[in-house]
C-alpha cells in the first residue's frame, strides 16, 4: 500500500507555479489577480478563504478580497460580482460556497465570465467539459486527476467507480475520468447495492461528506482508493473513508487530512495563471 502525499505534490506544484507566474509578469508585464468573495461568517468557509489568499501571495498572485455580511442582499452580491467580472486587474472571480441560505447562488455564480471562472462552476465551462472542450476545470476533481498522474496511476482502462454526483465534484470527476479513457460508474443515494459497485472498482473515488462512509468490503483487493470527503467529528477533520480498515486492501490511497484537499487550492492556482493567460492572448 502507497500513501498518496497530496501535501508534498501539491507544494511541488506551487513551487513550479511560482516560477510560471514570475516568467508570465515578466513576459506580459501584467500581475496575476484573484478575487475571493466570501458572504457571512462560516468559520471553515473564512478559513478556506485565508488559506487561499496565503498560497496566492506564496506563489505572486495578487489577491482582492471582499467579505460581505451575512444578511447581504442578492442585489449587492450581483454587484460585487459584476464590478469584479469588468475589472481588467482581475484575472479569477471565486464566490466561496456554500452562500448563505437566502442567496441564489446559481444566478449568483452565472455573473461570473466563464473565462475568469476559476472554479469551473459555470454551466458554459462545465458544458466544455463534457465536450471534451478546453476550459476552467472544478478545482477538486482536477485536483484528483494531477495526484493520478503524479503518482504514475493512468485511468486508462480502468473501472472507476465515483460516489458522489454533485456539480462540484462527482459529475466533473466522472467526464474527466471518461476523458481520459475510464469506464465510469457514478454511484448516489439512490444506487442499488451499493458495497457490491465500489467493490468492482480499479479506481474508487468517495466524495459525500460522511466520516467512515467508504468501509473494508467496499473495497476490491489492489483498488487505488481516492477520499474526497471532509466532515468533522470529535473535532478533527475526517475522511469518507474508514483509513485503517481500507488502507491494507489498497495498492494507493490518499489520507485525510494531507490528499486532495491541498491539491484543491494548487489547482485554484493553476487556473487563474490559465485564466491570466488566455485574457493575455
Amino acid at each position: 500500500m502507497t500513501c498518496i502525499d497530496g501535501k508534498k505534490i501539491a507544494a511541488e506544484i506551487r513551487a513550479e507555479l511560482r516560477d510560471e507566474v514570475a516568467r508570465f509578469t515578466r513576459q506580459s508585464g501584467k500581475t496575476v489577480g484573484l478575487a475571493v468573495v466570501l458572504v457571512g461568517d462560516d468559520p471553515a468557509s473564512a478559513v478556506y478563504v485565508r488559506n487561499k489568499i496565503r498560497a496566492c501571495e506564496e506563489v505572486g498572485i495578487r489577491s482582492f478580497a471582499y467579505t460581505l455580511p451575512a444578511d447581504a442582499s442578492q442585489s449587492a452580491v450581483e454587484a460585487l460580482v459584476t464590478e469584479l467580472a469588468s475589472d481588467n486587474a482581475v484575472d479569477g472571480i471565486l464566490v466561496q460556497l456554500p452562500l448563505p441560505a437566502h442567496l441564489d447562488g446559481e444566478r449568483i455564480l452565472s455573473l461570473i465570465p466563464p473565462a475568469k471562472d476559476v472554479d469551473g462552476f459555470t454551466a458554459e465551462n462545465l458544458g466544455r467539459l463534457v465536450c471534451g472542450e478546453r476550459g476552467p476545470v472544478a478545482c477538486t476533481p482536477l485536483g484528483v486527476m494531477e495526484l493520478l498522474r503524479r503518482s504514475g496511476i493512468d485511468p486508462d482502462g480502468m473501472h472507476a467507480v465515483v460516489v458522489g454526483r454533485s456539480n462540484i465534484v462527482g459529475k466533473p470527476m466522472a467526464m474527466l475520468l471518461l476523458n481520459a479513457n475510464a469506464t465510469v460508474t457514478v454511484c448516489h443515494t439512490h444506487t442499488k447495492e451499493l458495497a457490491k459497485v465500489c467493490a468492482q472498482a480499479d479506481l474508487l473515488i468517495s466524495a459525500v461528506g460522511v466520516p467512515a462512509f467508504i468501509t473494508a468490503d467496499m473495497v476490491k483487493e489492489g483498488a487505488v482508493v481516492i477520499d474526497v470527503g471532509i466532515s468533522r467529528k470529535d473535532g478533527k477533520l475526517k475522511g469518507d473513508v474508514d483509513f485503517d480498515a481500507v488502507a491494507p486492501k489498497t495498492s494507493c490511497i490518499t489520507p485525510v487530512p494531507g490528499g486532495v484537499g491541498p491539491m484543491t487550492i494548487a489547482m485554484l492556482l493553476k487556473n487563474t495563471l490559465t485564466c491570466a493567460m488566455r485574457s493575455a492572448k
